[in-house]
């Protein structure tokens, strides 16, 4: 049976805009209005490296029963074969019960090297999110946020998916992987 490979990270959104430089005629400045709430939601994600397939999961916070759980329904979608997972090092993958729930299901927890984020490709799926749906608009609540960002993400064609996550670059250094 052949080995799953995935990239995984998550994003914290907020219902407070990300500011960006924004066009506006010469003497008016640019306004982003906003409510002054600032709630949060939390997606997990990952990205298949040979189809660009992705699972994308909404959670109140980063904690490691929030990844546990989603350890969980990568093993339900991808019953029976091999998982291997690349991720970064946070403290939700990292803790002890994350491990071995991970060891448990059959998942190996592949650790990408510190402070490497250019090196996940589920994070610039997020960077790509950020700046197209995130960025100087403020949703009416933090639920449509993470709706709109979900659909955002799983609404690319896997060939989209692939190629905004740097997967398809000539310089993606896990290319001689890629079919």
């Amino acid at each position: 049976m052949d080995a799953v490979l995935l990239f995984e990270d998550e994003t914290i959104l907020r219902l407070f805009p990300v500011l960006r430089r924004a066009w506006s005629l010469r003497g008016y400045q640019e306004r982003i209005p906003i409510t002054g709430r600032n709630a949060r939601r939390v997606l997990f994600g990952t990205i298949n490296i040979h189809t660009g397939h992705r699972i994308v999961q909404r959670y109140l916070n980063m904690r490691q029963e929030s990844f546990q759980d989603f350890l969980r329904q990568l093993r339900r979608h991808y019953k029976g074969r091999p998982i291997w997972l690349l991720l970064d090092d946070a403290p939700c993958h990292t803790a002890p019960r994350s491990k071995a729930l991970a060891a448990n299901l059959g998942i190996e927890l592949i650790p990408l090297p510190k402070q490497c984020s250019e090196l996940n490709a589920m994070d610039h799926l997020w960077k790509q999110l950020k700046a197209e749906i995130s960025a100087n608009y403020q949703f009416n609540d933090i639920c449509q946020h993470a709706h709109y960002a979900e659909k955002y993400v799983l609404n690319l064609t896997n060939f989209e998916a692939k190629l905004r996550a740097g997967i398809l670059s000539e310089n993606f250094w896990l290319k001689l992987f890629v079919k």
